[in-house]
């Protein structure tokens, strides 16, 4: 297996902005997404001399030092199925020439990776594979669906993550919570995230944690479930799922961070997901008119909420 020696790489202009894990993954194709992460945790990867966080944006002219390391190609179970590939193409919402929009389907990744062969980026990828740079410019968990923006070009993709840092990219979801919501609620609880938990709860709230801010509105109510409309303010991960279970109310379907007794209820009921749904994205990119975008609910969840509100003896409609 090879061994590559230190390379030191110069930044230029066109990665300015982009997360500094993203560029070593892109990067360092071969080697394991684990692996990338471990390197950064442990500062073997140096940024003008320094120890940077992973979501470090890069600056034109940054200098950086990656470490000598051993790369090998992934064996994951090889490329996406044609059937992958056509559910992918099918679920786009929205394309022009800088970007495309589409509805992510529950249970498929953003990306490879953790062992998975392949995610949407690598499926969009091979799908067209004259169309480059295809960049992520943002994430969903693997099992929520909805709004999933991709850029088609660098310049796109610094114009999203700017916007996103100035909180100008409206983001809003649809989620069921377990317990009856009589009003509005806004969570602001730092979050921190735990290495190495595995399959246990990744992220909990802490005071060393990040700033994040989640406001939930309810839309219908249901004996012992709301609907809500969920407006992200940050995006740290898995936010919208541990605010909701650290404020008493966790999301129906939620393995991790959910009640356990209330998710085999609604699998009674044909829940076998994640009820948690990108439903909306909104944007203004500079100079164009604002964009909005939205998913409806999978027939799935549409579902449920049929089955709740046909049985469940509703308790209240519309905020």
């Amino acid at each position: 297996m090879p061994v590559s020696g230190v390379r030191h790489i110069q930044v230029a202009s066109e990665y300015e902005g982009q997360r500094l894990d993203n560029f070593l993954l892109r990067e360092l194709k071969g080697l394991p997404r684990t692996r990338v992460y471990r390197l950064l945790r442990q500062g073997q990867v140096r940024v003008n001399g320094g120890r940077v966080r992973p979501e470090y944006r890069l600056r034109r002219g940054d200098r950086l030092r990656l470490p000598p390391m051993r790369l090998q190609e992934r064996e994951l179970g090889g490329a996406p199925s044609a059937r992958i590939l056509q559910r992918i193409e099918q679920a786009i919402l929205y394309e022009n020439e800088q970007l495309l929009i589409l509805d992510k389907p529950s249970g498929l990744a953003v990306h490879g990776g953790s062992g998975l062969a392949y995610g949407v980026i690598e499926a969009i990828r091979a799908r067209r594979p004259g169309t480059l740079p295809l960049d992520l410019a943002h994430r969903l968990d693997r099992d929520t669906s909805g709004c999933l923006i991709i850029a088609k070009r660098r310049e796109t993709l610094r114009q999203i993550h700017a916007l996103m840092r100035s909180n100008r990219v409206e983001k809003r979801y649809l989620a069921l919570l377990r317990g009856k919501l009589a009003s509005a609620m806004r969570v602001e609880a730092p979050l921190e995230r735990r290495p190495g938990q595995g399959l246990l709860q990744p992220v909990q709230v802490s005071i060393g944690g990040r700033q994040a801010l989640t406001v939930f509105h309810p839309i219908e109510r249901h004996r012992g479930w709301t609907l809500v409309d969920v407006m992200l303010h940050t995006g740290r991960m898995h936010q919208i799922r541990v605010h909701a279970a650290y404020s008493g109310y966790p999301v129906a379907g939620d393995a991790r961070y959910g009640d356990p007794q209330a998710n085999r209820t609604l699998r009674r009921f044909g829940l076998r997901r994640l009820f948690l749904h990108a439903s909306r994205v909104a944007f203004a990119l500079p100079g164009q008119d604002k964009l909005v975008v939205q998913a409806a609910l999978s027939e799935e969840l549409a579902a449920v909420l049929q089955y709740l509100r046909e049985n469940a003896s509703a308790e209240g409609g519309a905020r």
